[in-house]
């Protein structure tokens, strides 16, 4: 059964370019590894709000919600963030991982820091539903 890593971290929006360019590199490697598929999404900060995802019922205020800025610690002049990557399964994963972390181009050290790696929010998951 596949495995998903799922990560999110505040980025500021002037670090957005880097941020995609750093995305892009990493993405290649991991599918390098054993990926089948890097999915990269910013936050849509003007989208719907949790209240919408509720049925009427069971709807409460918008101000009753988390949200993924709060989440993730996001501060003026942040967004959020949100990636996923499908592996085939669990031991793919963590063989892949292995790789990407120790390939030079994962390295970064050439060029200054598109996000605080300090506040990266990452799990895996197993999927329960795939429809």
């Amino acid at each position: 059964m596949t495995y998903i890593d799922c990560f999110i971290a505040p980025v500021s929006h002037a670090n957005k370019e880097a941020y995609e360019e750093l995305a892009q590199i990493s993405a290649k490697v991991v599918k390098e590894n054993g990926a089948l598929r890097v999915v990269e999404c910013w936050l849509d900060e003007f989208g719907p709000d949790a209240s919408s995802y509720h049925s009427t019922e069971a709807r409460l205020d918008s101000h009753e919600y988390s949200s993924f800025t709060s989440a993730a610690g996001a501060s003026t002049g942040e967004t959020v963030v949100m990636s996923y990557i499908e592996w085939p399964d669990k031991a793919t994963r963590d063989a892949g991982m292995e790789k990407v972390t120790s390939d030079p181009r994962m390295q970064f050290q050439d060029r200054p820091a598109a996000f605080d790696g300090k506040r990266l929010i990452a799990a895996g998951f197993r999927p329960m539903l795939d429809v």
